[in-house]
């Protein structure tokens, strides 16, 4: 049995500590040289608009500071008639791992979305992080085969755009 932890939206006091959680990600997945969020966009887009850009959902460390975040904003409406929760960003301190954070973090986003009456939960996981997709499969995820990412870097958005 997963133990559930308390889950609580992210307020603008734990920018600092949230910011530190996303330096994590950016770690682990590689792209860390690239990585420009600052504790001013987070305070800007997360916690000083309506709507806001983003929500975050958070674990408090037992020690201080945060066990783990979950990143997420709604798509309002798409062919299903109905919002899609997305999740942008899940990640876990490494000395919190296997302790429930990332179970129950996923769970409160899924009564969110259950809330807010959406089709679908979705996000992306890299295809390398096989305990990642592991720990989503266990939780009833399965891999969307039928859509395939793609994307536009900044050089390729200017040139089209051109």
């Amino acid at each position: 049995m997963t133990t559930t932890l308390d889950v609580r939206h992210a307020r603008q006091s734990d920018a600092p500590a949230l910011l530190e959680l996303m330096r994590g990600l950016a770690l682990f997945e590689g792209y860390h040289d690239d990585f420009a969020v600052t504790v001013d966009t987070l305070v800007r887009h997360g916690f000083s608009g309506e709507p806001a850009d983003f929500r975050a959902l958070v674990v408090d460390a037992p020690d201080g500071g945060l066990a783990g975040m979950l990143v997420y904003y709604f798509i309002p409406f798409a062919f299903r008639a109905r919002p899609t929760l997305y999740i942008k960003e899940v990640f876990v301190h490494p000395a919190h791992r296997s302790g429930g954070v990332g179970h129950s973090l996923m769970r409160a986003a899924a009564r969110i979305a259950r809330d807010a009456d959406c089709a679908v939960v979705k996000w992306q996981v890299a295809r390398w992080n096989d305990g990642g997709r592991r720990f989503y499969e266990r939780l009833g995820a399965t891999p969307d085969e039928q859509w395939v990412d793609y994307q536009l870097t900044r050089d390729s958005i200017v040139q089209l755009a051109e």
